[in-house]
C-alpha cells in the first residue's frame, strides 16, 4: 500500500500471476489542514495509518481467495477489528508492565520514579518479544517481506532512481519515515514522560498513562518528521540508528515479484497525484485563478 498526497494505491498480485490495483482517496477527516497543525496531525496520521493499514490487508486477503468481499469488511469488520486491536494493544503494552511493576517491583522500591522507569523498559522488553514472535509466522513474514518492497520501492524512488526491479533491488529496506521506528519513539518518549507521573493507585496510574498516550504520539510524530527531513546530519543519524535496527525485525528482504506490487503501488500513486494536480490547476484557471475550488 502506497499513500500519496491525495491517494492511496493498494496493489496485490492474484493467485494467477496478475497484480491489481485499487485506488481510494484520503478520508476527509485525514486529509485537510488538519495534516498541517502540529502536533494534531500526528494523532490523525496515526489512526488514519491504522485503519489504512487494516482495510489493505482485509483487500489483499479478498483477492487472494478471489472474493472480493471488501465492501463488506470496510465498515463492521473493519472497525470491530480496530477495536480489538486496541484493547489487545492495552493489555499488552500497558495492563501487563502495570501489573509487573505493581507487585514485583514497587514492593521492593521505595522510588516511584524508578518503578515507572521500569515500567517501561519492560514495555520495551515485551514490544521486542512480540515482534520476534510474530515474526515466526509465515503469513506475517511474507507481510514484513512486502513492507519491506515498499521501503525499497520508496528509497530507489527518493534517490532519484527509474522505478524497476533491478534499480529497487540495490536499496535497503529500511526508512527513516518507518511506522516502527515512530513506535520506538514512542515508548522511549513514554519512558522519559512516565517517571514523573508518581505512584498513584493502580487505576488511576492505567488511566494516566492512557490520558498522555495520544500527546506521547503526537511528540513522536514531529520528531520523526523533523529528523526524517535532516538525516544527513551525522547526529540525526546516530538518533535514528537504533529504529532502523529495529526495522530488521519488521522488514524482509523482498523477492522480485513483490518489488514488483511495490512499484506498481508507487507508479499508481505518483500517477493519480499528478492527475489531481493538473485537473486542481485546471479548475483554478477556470475560476480566475483561485487557489481554492468551491
Amino acid at each position: 500500500m502506497m499513500r500519496g498526497k491525495n491517494s492511496i494505491a493498494i496493489a496485490v498480485r492474484r493467485p494467477n500471476g496478475e497484480i491489481v490495483v485499487k485506488d481510494e482517496q484520503p478520508s476527509s477527516w485525514a486529509n485537510g489542514r488538519i495534516r498541517e497543525i502540529p502536533f494534531l496531525r500526528g494523532i490523525v496520521i496515526l489512526a488514519e495509518t491504522l485503519i489504512l493499514g487494516i482495510r489493505a490487508l482485509y483487500y489483499s486477503a479478498s483477492v487472494a481467495v478471489e472474493d472480493e468481499v471488501e465492501e463488506e469488511v470496510t465498515s463492521k469488520m473493519l472497525m470491530g477489528s480496530v477495536g480489538v486491536g486496541l484493547v489487545l494493544a492495552i493489555a499488552l503494552f500497558v495492563v501487563v508492565p502495570l501489573v509487573i511493576v505493581e507487585y514485583l517491583i514497587d514492593p521492593h522500591v521505595d522510588s516511584a520514579v524508578i518503578g515507572n522507569v521500569a515500567d517501561g523498559f519492560i514495555r520495551l522488553v515485551i514490544f521486542g518479544i512480540y515482534l520476534n514472535v510474530i515474526s515466526l509466522l509465515p503469513d506475517i513474514r511474507r507481510v514484513f517481506a512486502y513492507h519491506g518492497a515498499e521501503h525499497a520501492t520508496i528509497n530507489a524512488y527518493e534517490a532519484g532512481e527509474s522505478l524497476n526491479v533491478e534499480n529497487v533491488r540495490k536499496y535497503t529496506t529500511a526508512h527513516s519515515r518507518c511506522g516502527t521506528s515512530f513506535l520506538l519513539f514512542v515508548l522511549v518518549i513514554a519512558i522519559i514522560a512516565h517517571a514523573f507521573l508518581g505512584d498513584p493507585h493502580f487505576i488511576l496510574r492505567f488511566l494516566e498513562r492512557l490520558a498522555i498516550l495520544p500527546v506521547i504520539a503526537a511528540v513522536s510524530y514531529e520528531l520523526i518528521k523533523f529528523f526524517a527531513a535532516h538525516v544527513d546530519n551525522i547526529l540525526v543519524r546516530v538518533i535514528l540508528t537504533p529504529g532502523m535496527i529495529l526495522q530488521s525485525m519488521t522488514t524482509r528482504k523482498p523477492d522480485d515479484q513483490q518489488i514488483e506490487v511495490g512499484i506498481t503501488a508507487l507508479e499508481r500513486v505518483l500517477a493519480s497525484d499528478a492527475q489531481l494536480v493538473e485537473e486542481t490547476s485546471s479548475i483554478s484557471s477556470v475560476a480566475g485563478g483561485s487557489d481554492r475550488i468551491h
